[in-house]
């Protein structure tokens, strides 16, 4: 609307439309939850077989779910993209990514990263963050299979480019890790815990608490025989299985039974090594080991984010595992 003087008056309320043709309004209660209503779409819960990335040539393999979100950018969740590098002994890589956080985790193999000028060496088991403005080259020693998580479908929505490294790269050893949840998992009170896990954390993150800014990142483990109980949070969880045997799986489903606690009408997500799966937000989820060892999983989310922004509203049932 625009106001102008004609012949000594002011000539109020004349609307130009080159600058209404966009603009709607709708009643409030019927646009106040577009995602209860459905015009949001929903966050499949799809699952990512390793034959996808376990042989073959050097390659990025994109999980997009794009079509599913309705994004016209590659993506996995609303905000984070889930790749599988494989790079062949001898081979290199290169990743220039608009992200503010990327995050891999070395499923198998050995080699290095060059990132602006400086030498990472990683192996099997490694955890390796980089931040914004990060231009990677990745070497492999040996065959190399990555899971490799980034938050470009968050700048990519924003329309934004990341221009400050909020962390520097840092490296979080197998070996490490592994102890620390052998601590975890062997003090007395483990079993009555809902999940039995670390969380790996950059000391410049003490209020999120998380491995960057916008991810965390969880390592844990499922003894065997344990039903772990269920609990819902509202990131979308992006899950690699980095070991699990036959009769090892996840139940997830959008109510649990108040007496029970257990989760009514649960879908099944089947643990098979090397496979990734995405856990929908705000769903209930537990984990349960039927086979006769241990099983490991690795759940990254945008939480770091979520928590900084207080919407995480992580939820737990009441009963222990078993």
């Amino acid at each position: 609307m625009s106001n102008h003087i004609e012949s000594g008056k002011l000539i109020v309320g004349e609307v130009n439309e080159n600058w209404t043709g966009d603009a709607r309004f709708y009643e409030y209660t019927t646009a106040a939850d577009p995602i209860g209503s459905g015009i949001i779409s929903p966050i499949p819960a799809k699952e990512f077989a390793p034959e996808l990335y376990n042989s073959g040539e050097t390659r990025i393999v994109t999980l997009d779910l794009s079509e599913d979100l309705k994004t016209d950018y590659p993506a996995t969740s609303p905000s984070l993209l889930a790749n599988f590098i494989r790079i062949n002994e001898g081979d290199s890589i290169q990743t220039q990514p608009n992200a503010t956080s990327e995050l891999y985790y070395i499923i198998s193999g050995a080699g290095s990263t060059e990132v602006n000028g400086e030498t990472i060496h990683w192996k099997k088991g490694d955890f390796l963050t980089l931040p914004s403005g990060s231009i990677s080259r990745h070497k492999a020693k040996e065959n190399t299979t990555i899971y490799y998580i980034l938050d470009t479908p968050l700048l990519d929505y924003l329309g934004v480019k990341a221009t400050e490294a909020r962390f520097k790269p840092t490296l979080y050893t197998a070996e490490a890790a592994k102890a620390k949840l052998d601590e975890v998992a062997n003090a007395p009170d483990a079993h009555l815990k809902n999940r039995i896990s670390i969380l790996l954390n950059n000391q410049k993150f003490d209020q999120t608490l998380t491995i960057t800014h916008v991810l965390w990142a969880m390592f844990g483990v499922v003894p065997v025989g344990s039903n772990q109980a269920p609990h819902s949070h509202k990131s979308v969880a992006l899950d690699f299985v980095a070991y699990a045997a036959p009769g090892t799986y996840t139940l997830v489903g959008d109510k649990i039974d108040p007496v029970t606690q257990e989760i009514i009408d649960p879908i099944r997500i089947d643990w098979v090594t090397g496979k990734a799966f995405v856990t929908p937000p705000g769903l209930w989820h537990s984990h349960h080991n039927e086979s006769g060892e241990e099983a490991f999983i690795i759940p990254i989310q945008d939480a770091g984010l979520q928590t900084y922004l207080r919407t995480l509203d992580i939820q737990f049932a009441q009963y222990t595992q078993k």
